[in-house]
Parts: structure tokens; sequence; C-alpha cells
């Protein structure tokens, strides 16, 4: 449809991650982001998620490009898996282009993405769009809000933010920008939800070193590890920070961090933090002498902090003595995984410390005396809240119309006519969510994973026999349900008994004739152990017909 401004989520509403946004223009489409997010304990068949990204490729003619606000993975870190499918020029500043290479290289798209990088608070086109960034403080390097100026008006697409007046690293939040473009005339803001239920501010990450000083001081004996999200360069740096001022080393652990760390460096960051040691060099520093940052704040089950808590890490490992901080919230979906981790560490006799007890993280995402005083610098006609839960954006639009704008919350794929005309949805296009499993994109609803969870949920039996010509079975047939049966026990044997009853008793043309066969067992597998578990397991069947 041509001739008209438009807000499309392709990913974004509802939940947490997979932000992928797009805006239309007279035809034109701009991507704005495109992240992954975890499979958590509602789909725990799946371990990494990203849009679909199948509507927006169809139209890849229309794109002209993708534009990336911030270096968190739930906005950056899809690229690499989906660029095969857009193919567009990609833009970024410096340090979102520095963790971007690394991705793409590793994917081995290098040379073939074109990514333009742009300064903060820089201005560039893309079709029929005027875009600008507006500097932002969030817990990463380079945060960009989007201005994005049309025929029709203008756009405020905020991204990731607070105002935090003191970042550490970076300015603070560009409030006289914002003010000009609001002064401007600015039609609709779209703009994060996180923290809409969270009265007064977020917090200073200055205020978090300052503790983080105080208690890594504290602390006279043992090792300290600490794990917060890898690009959380503020953070790391505090942490260094306060190690060195304890007189301790401190080490990287985790493939993601030394990623994050060689962007910074590369790109003018770090530069009053000495080199860290590597997790080799760790092992030869007296325990009071050492401090770790680590990956796996989220409980992530191959990080180094798992690996730690599990006691399989090669090169550390913790116990009676030794701390271990949590410099970072609980993303929701991961609370049981980052309470297994700690509790493992618990058990290890390491003394745990988290944000609920001690002040060692804020938020990087707004809470609503930050929204108010936003509303007031850009003053918009219109709001759209996204990324956040929906009790996040449903709150966050009541505070929008207490504040004099009229508010849409809207769900992924619905498409928000922007102008001519009253602001609405005219219409949905399909989004859905694919895993990433090695080197392929499966669609979370196919039958690959749905196959899979079904092993998760009712496990997989597998029936091997063997018969003759005319279907008699010869020998013992055998069956192996690992994660329903123990080893080669009485339960499987009965089933097996069951299965040459069951085929003897078959009818000499459905033995005769192999798919038949082959069918009717599964059948009276999956009955047989009905009757023992009340499961509904997958039954595979292999037949040899001698």
């Amino acid at each position: 449809m041509n001739g008209d401004l438009a807000f499309i989520p392709l990913g974004g509403t509802g939940e947490i991650g997979l932000n992928l946004n797009v805006y239309r223009c007279d035809g034109d489409l701009l991507a704005v982001d495109c992240g992954l997010g975890f499979g958590g304990p509602e789909h725990p068949e799946v371990e990494v998620m990203v849009p679909d990204p199948a509507w927006l490729a169809e139209r890849r003619d229309r794109l002209q490009g993708l534009v990336i606000t911030h270096a968190h993975e739930d906005h950056v870190g899809a690229v690499a898996h989906l660029w095969r499918q857009l193919r567009c020029e990609i833009w970024c500043t410096p340090f979102v282009a520095a963790v971007l290479r690394r991705k793409l290289g590793e994917a081995g798209l290098g040379p073939q993405v074109k990514v333009n990088v742009v300064p903060p608070g820089g201005r560039f086109e893309a079709g029929s769009f005027d875009l600008e960034f507006l500097r932002v403080s969030h817990s990463v390097p380079e945060a960009q809000a989007l201005a994005i100026r049309t025929r029709y008006g203008n756009i405020l697409h905020t991204g990731d933010w607070k105002l935090d007046p003191q970042p550490l690293i970076g300015p603070p939040t560009d409030e006289a920008a914002f003010a000009r473009f609001g002064a401007e005339g600015v039609l609709a803001m779209v703009c994060d939800s996180t923290n809409a239920l969270v009265e007064g501010h977020s917090g200073s990450e200055a205020e978090v070193r300052r503790n983080l000083t105080a208690l890594i001081k504290g602390i006279k004996r043992g090792r300290i590890a600490v794990t917060c999200f890898a690009t959380n360069l503020a953070r790391v740096e505090s942490v260094a920070a306060a190690a060195r001022a304890a007189g301790r080393d401190v080490a990287l652990f985790g493939r993601s961090l030394r990623n994050a760390e060689a962007a910074a460096r590369e790109c003018g960051y770090l530069r009053d933090t000495p080199p860290f040691l590597s997790e080799e060099e760790a092992e030869d520093v007296p325990d009071d002498k050492l401090v770790v940052i680590c990956t796996g704040s989220q409980g992530e089950p191959r990080s180094a902090m798992s690996k730690i808590a599990a006691d399989t890490h090669p090169h550390i490992s913790m116990g009676e003595g030794d701390t271990v901080i949590f410099s970072s919230r609980m993303i929701p979906g991961n609370e049981r995984a980052i309470l297994r981790v700690q509790d493992e560490l618990s058990r290890a006799g390491v003394d745990v410390m988290t944000a609920d007890d001690h002040m060692v993280h804020v938020s990087g995402h707004p809470a609503r005396d930050e929204l108010k005083r936003l509303y007031q610098l850009v003053k918009p006609k219109y709001c759209v809240p996204v990324h956040g839960e929906w009790r996040h954006m449903n709150e966050h639009a009541n505070l929008a119309e207490s504040l004099g704008a009229i508010a849409h919350v809207i769900e992924d794929g619905d498409v928000l006519r922007l102008a001519p005309g009253p602001v609405e949805t005219v219409e949905s296009v399909p989004v859905g969510r694919l895993a990433i499993d090695g080197d392929r994109l499966l669609p979370l609803d196919g039958d690959v994973l749905a196959a899979r969870k079904k092993m998760l949920m009712n496990g997989v039996v597998v029936a091997s026999f063997a018969v003759d010509g005319s279907g008699r079975v010869l020998g013992q047939p055998q069956i192996s349900a690992p994660g329903l049966f123990d080893g080669f026990g009485e339960e499987p044997a009965q089933i097996a008994a069951d299965l040459a009853r069951a085929v003897t008793e078959m009818p000499s043309a459905t033995r005769r004739e192999d798919g038949l066969l082959r069918e009717a067992a599964r059948s009276a597998v999956r009955k047989a152990v009905g009757r023992r578990l009340r499961k509904r397991p997958s039954v595979e069947v292999h037949l040899l017909r001698v």
C-alpha cells in the first residue's frame, strides 16, 4: 500500500527481546533493530529465538536499510542470522559496528554486508526517511534514539534509554536534542515500556560504582566473581576499578565479555582500565587477590558462571570463603535458571550477593519519573508503547494518556497507520519466531520443534523387531526408552512381549506389507506405554524383514 506512514512491529511488543520494527513511508520500508531472545520455561525445546523476517524479506526490494539503536543482543543479536534473507545495508554507531562485524565475521558474512558507521548524534537518509540519532544513556555505550522525519510528520523511536546524570561511559541523555525535536512537532513516539510499573527514577551507574567499590574492598578473603551483561562497559569498568582499589587483579571469563572488551578498546573505551588477565593467567593468582568478571548473569547453561556453579569450569572453582556478585537483573523467563545457578553456588559454600540485598545494579530503562520527563520534552501527539510485557505496555499507555498523548497498544504484526487520516490499525501481517538450531533456522511452530517438545515432555520409545516374509516375529523385539524407563528392566521387556503378541494377532495382509506393519506396531507400542505410564511418547519403529 502506497501513500501512507505506518509502524509495523514484527517483534518486540508483548515480550522483551526479539526486537524487529518496520516503518513504512510511501511504500519505502525501514527496519529498526533486529534482536534475539531465549526460549525459557515456555519453550524448553529452544535455546535461542529470532523473529521470523519472511514478510519483510518478501519486500526487500523496498527495504531501504536496517538501523541498529544499540549493541544489546535483543537489538542486534539476530542480524547475522537473518541478513541473508534481508540483504540490506545497515546504519549504526562505531561501537555497534565493532560488535556487529565480529558477529558477521563468525557467520562468514563480513565482506558482503555494507555497514554504514554514523557518529553518535549523526544524521543520515534512507529512501523516504530523514534520520537522526539522538544520544541516550543506557547500560551500553553509544545507545541512540532515532528521530525519523517524513513528509507526513515526525516520529521518535526511543530504543532503550534512561536519564542517568552520571552514566560513567559516554555522555548523559541529550535532553536538549529531544526538546529541539519536540519543538518541530512529533506525531508519534514509539517508546520503551520495560519499567513503566516502577515509580521514581531508575538510579545511576555512579551509585553502583560507589557501592561495588565498598563491597569488594570489604571482602577480605577468597575469590570474588562478578557476573553482569557483557556490553555493560560502565559496570565492567566499575568492577575493575573496585578490584584495583582492593588490591586485586581482574580476569575476564567468557567469550562474549572478551568480544565486548575488544570492541570497546577498538572504539576508545576502557582507556584507563589495564588489560585483563586471561582465564589461564587467573589460575596463578592467590585467591584473596583475584576478581573474576564473567558471563552468565541470566543462568545461560554454557556460560562461565554456570560452569563455575557446576564445578566444571577448566580454569577456576569456587567454594567455601568465595563470593559471587550478580550485578544484573533477572530478565523475565530466566528466573528458574538464575536461581538454580545461585542455589548450586550456595550449596558449595559460596556467599551469593544480588541486587535484592545489595546496591549492585541499576536498570538501563526509564522508570516513571523519567518517562514523564521525556513526554514533557517531546510532547508527542500519539504514543505507541513497545519493549515490555503486556502489563508494562498497558501501564505505559495509561501514563501517556495522563500526560496528554493518545496511546495505541498494538501486537506484533499489526499495521498501525500514523498518517494520513486517523491513527488506527488497518491490517495485520504474518509474524512468527524462528529457533536457532546449529546453522539452521526452524519455525517455532513447525514439525521439528513440535516433535522435540513432545519428546522432551513425553519421552521417546524406539522399538526394533524382525519378521519373516509372512510377518511372523523372529526372536524377541527390543525396546529402548531413555528418559522413560531405567535401562532394560522389566517394563521394556513387557512392552516387547506386548508388541510381539500384537504383531502375531494382526491380519496377515497387514503383516506382509512393511508400511502397514510398521504403523500398526507403532500404535501397539504407544498403547502399551500409555497403559503403564499414562503418557503418549514419540514412537519410532525399526522393522527388519528377513
